[in-house]
């Protein structure tokens, strides 16, 4: 990095000006985010920011925030100086959404510091003892020191708050390095508070994304890395576990699945480094009320509605937004009806019940909100409807025995989900009817081959699971399926038939074909249209089984 030159030393003054209080310039918070591809941005597109209306505006400098960085394998992007925060080489970082938030919730200068590089070790390229390959420790130790000893020259005081870590992937095909990620990643956050002088230095590690191919077919590795990363942050005190596996990820071409979070992804990872922080530094995020008054009558019978499923039961790409422009009485909250959830695997819960409303993680909503519209139009029945989803897991996550992956097992947490909430219910004084579970089945598992084939016995051995756990054995199950991937290498396994199969083979299973949605832009995943229309068929479909029986 070259020294600053006079006209980086106005920017500098000049950036921070509206940032001056009581005639001094107030210490900038300084931020590092370090790591391999999922942290550079791979897969991105600056061009598809605006698709995302809580993220609208990202593509854009950030003025008021200082930027220096060093992007890339061979070749490198660099900053040669502090910059505005914007988006490099039409990628999107986690920074651009992190910083955003930040901002407006401190009110203090921000510096962003990055060196990435995808396909990096921590054992090699990363390694502080003996960098290899890319040599990215000393490499980002460098760009650091260099950045900061500009604004010691320019006088302008700052604290580096934390450093920012996404990586692991590439370390889970070395043996070694897989086995010994917890040991070196210790080692590393250790030689980073010695070189740079800061034994408090906080560190946030970032959760590997699980929605990805790699967390399906290399589910054993991913988990071994896990188990590393957290074997430091439950024994480091100044080192944070940040949920990550539940964003969004990118579509790829053929079956659709993917290695990257993408656009959407990056700007909910930086979503997540800014909540864990601001939590850290006592900015706690938003809590929505619980529902008041109380909707029911006293001794009322309550009908209980379970939903559950992945990525289009959460609402991955279904934004309140899009409601609100589309003036759809679906984003005003609803008083009449109890609302209960845990979303992302736990990352976002209700701690009461709430009136229904989008309620999702960023700003996003699920099918609940049509299904509940379309099943109370013409009835004046007490509903309730408790809603469980991981959007980051798999079909295998959610049957009795579980994986390796033990970290991943919501078997146990969605029985007790569900018994919590007629439990609570039945406090309240109310007879409680649970009219059923409502579970979507894995979209992942529409598109990879051993997954496809293997789902129906997975969705078999969790009903009836569910049902003798729940002292229930008659219980409803509407088992609702979109299209599945239409692509040569999973269409000779015939997943829909084996699940019509298995639909006639136990009672009280409706197998809904929810088919007929409104055209998507990408595979998987629904946008707004089809999030609305999920939640219609499901309704209807249920209307419909009532009326017949």
């Amino acid at each position: 990095m070259t020294k600053p030159t006079h006209a980086l030393r106005l920017a500098l003054v000049f950036f921070l000006s509206p940032l001056l209080k009581a005639d001094a310039i107030e210490t900038m918070r300084i931020f590092i985010f370090a790591g391999q591809s999922n942290m550079e941005g791979a897969d991105s597109k600056v061009g598809d920011i605006k698709n995302f209306p809580p993220f609208r505006g990202l593509d854009s400098p950030q003025e008021d925030v200082l930027f220096s960085y060093c992007i890339g394998r061979d070749n490198k992007t660099r900053s040669n100086g502090w910059e505005p925060l914007r988006p490099i080489r039409n990628l999107v970082g986690p920074e651009l959404s992190f910083a955003h938030r930040i901002k407006q919730a401190i009110g203090a200068p921000i510096g962003i510091i990055k060196c990435a590089a995808g396909g990096t070790h921590l054992g090699g390229d990363w390694n502080p003892d003996a960098p290899e390959g890319f040599k990215m420790y000393p490499l980002t130790i460098q760009l650091i020191k260099e950045s900061l000893a500009s604004l010691d020259e320019q006088g302008i005081p700052y604290r580096i708050e934390g450093v920012m870590w996404h990586q692991g992937e590439n370390d889970m095909f070395n043996e070694d390095y897989m086995a010994n990620y917890g040991t070196n990643l210790r080692r590393f956050l250790a030689r980073w508070r010695q070189d740079l002088a800061t034994p408090d230095l906080r560190f946030y590690i970032g959760e590997l994304c699980t929605k990805t191919i790699w967390g399906m077919d290399l589910r054993p590795r991913m988990y071994a890395i896990s188990l590393g990363q957290r074997a430091v942050t439950d024994t480091d005190p100044l080192a944070d576990y940040v949920r990550t596996s539940h964003v969004g990820v990118e579509i790829g071409g053929g079956v659709g699945l993917h290695y990257h979070y993408g656009t959407l992804g990056q700007l909910e990872h930086g979503e997540n480094y800014a909540t864990t922080y601001l939590s850290n530094i006592g900015v706690p995020s938003k809590q929505t009320p619980p529902i008041t008054p109380w909707p029911y009558k006293e001794n009322a019978l309550v009908k209980l509605f379970v939903l559950a499923g992945h990525r289009n039961m959460e609402g991955e790409r279904a934004f309140s937004q899009d409601l609100e422009q589309m003036k759809s009485p679906l984003s005003q909250a609803r008083g009449s009806i109890a609302f209960k959830y845990s979303l992302g695997g736990g990352v976002k819960a209700s701690t009461d019940w709430e009136a229904l409303r989008p309620a999702g993680l960023y700003d996003t909503f699920g099918p609940e909100l049509s299904f509940a519209r379309t099943i109370s139009e013409d009835s004046e029945d007490a509903i309730a409807i408790a809603k469980f989803t991981h959007s980051g897991s798999q079909m295998n996550d959610w049957t009795p025995n579980g994986t390796a992956a033990k970290s991943r097992h919501l078997y146990p947490h969605f029985v007790q989900f569900v018994s919590q909430a007629i439990q609570e219910l039945e406090q309240r004084g109310h007879q409680v009817s649970l009219e059923g579970i409502f579970y979507h089945v894995g979209e992942n598992e529409m598109s990879m081959p051993p997954y496809r084939r293997q789902a129906p016995a997975w969705l078999e051995a969790t009903i009836q699971q569910v049902r003798v756990e729940l002292n229930r054995p008659n219980l409803r199950w509407f088992v609702s399926q979109q299209a599945p991937t239409d692509d040569e290498r999973v269409n000779s396994i015939d997943v829909t038939t084996e699940i019509e199969t298995l639909a006639a083979k136990l009672s009280n299973i409706i197998h809904i074909k929810a088919f007929e949605l409104p055209a998507q832009e990408k595979k998987l995943v629904l946008n707004t249209q089809g999030i609305i229309r999920l939640g219609q068929i499901i309704g209807e479909t249920y209307l419909e089984q009532n009326s017949n029986n």
